[in-house]
């Protein structure tokens, strides 16, 4: 298991390339090479290999316990707190370091790249195909895709004719720095231009990771309920625009708009809030020029 989130490291994600149809097994940042406990129990000195024929004198004491009160008896249970917490601090930093990788290969080509997180079924790949469409002629831009598994979004992205390759993550509930990195190499985005990031449907693990983007995206549905900013504060606060979708359904569910634009700025008062019907296209001119804004502050003029 991933300690940082739950999600399995095990997962052996999959990239996609839609240009080719090449598919490729890539690593997670959630496997860090080699990681040592800060204790002093050699017994909690922990190796984290692919193979099982690597022996240490101590595998028979797999199982431990720390503190007092368990007797002398054992009873199969593993209290590896302080292993739990540095291996989850690992995983972060690794990762960290990574999207800063990432982060100097956008710089360096000049592109601006936008991570966008929701929860399953918000509206994402919607809005990714309205703004393509909108902006085509104006900004280059190309996709890369996450999703537990199937290609099928990313199969909507390449019907708009823009290049898009898809992560899937088996079991991970989430994109990292790793991941992007490998679908960068496949996407290869032209310079000057914009990556969109659509990450895995999930409130809470995406935000934990840096992928090396400029901005993050949240996307929320009025059909998910007004509380959400509240409910999932991380990645509100973690997020440099919400955008609230859906409204066109506001006539026919109990979301009150104003106590959602309460709730997140509680949580993040610097956050810009964008209302959009992305399937009607209410509300969009107001996103496209938030884009056009940050690739502006990037230094370059869009393609006009």
């Amino acid at each position: 298991m991933c300690e940082t989130c739950g999600c399995s490291d095990q997962s052996r994600p999959r990239l996609i390339n839609l240009q080719n149809g090449t598919t490729l097994a890539i690593g997670t940042a959630n496997e860090p090479e080699h990681v040592h406990a800060a204790r002093e129990d050699p017994a909690e000195h922990r190796h984290h290999h692919d193979h099982d024929d690597h022996d240490h004198d101590h595998h028979h004491d797999h199982h431990v316990h720390t503190g007092e009160g368990h007797g002398e008896t054992g009873h199969g249970h593993s209290h590896s707190h302080g292993t739990t917490v540095r291996l989850g601090t690992e995983v972060l930093a690794r990762n960290n370091r990574l999207a800063e990788r990432n982060r100097g290969w956008f710089a360096g080509r000049n592109i601006l790249a936008l991570n966008l997180m929701s929860a399953p079924g918000a509206g994402k790949t919607t809005l990714l195909e309205r703004t393509i469409r909108s902006l085509a002629a104006e900004l280059l831009l190309s996709v890369i895709e996450g999703d537990q598994e199937t290609i099928n979004d990313a199969e909507r992205i390449r019907a708009t004719g823009r290049p898009v390759v898809q992560i899937n993550t088996g079991t991970g509930c989430h994109l990292d720095a790793d991941m992007v990195a490998n679908g960068l190499k496949q996407l290869d985005p032209p310079l000057n231009s914009v990556v969109l990031i659509e990450n895995v449907g999930n409130l809470v693990c995406p935000a934990l990771f840096d992928l090396g983007e400029r901005a993050k995206v949240v996307i929320v549905s009025v059909t998910e309920g007004d509380d959400k900013p509240i409910k999932y504060p991380h990645i509100f606060r973690e997020s440099d625009v919400m955008i609230l979708n859906k409204i066109d359904l506001l006539p026919y569910v109990p979301f009150n708009v104003e106590r959602c634009l309460d709730f997140v700025r509680q949580v993040n008062p610097r956050i810009r809030v964008i209302q959009v019907s992305a399937l009607l296209g209410d509300g969009l001119d107001e996103w496209y020029d938030w884009i056009r804004e940050q690739k502006r502050a990037e230094g370059f003029e869009l393609q006009r």
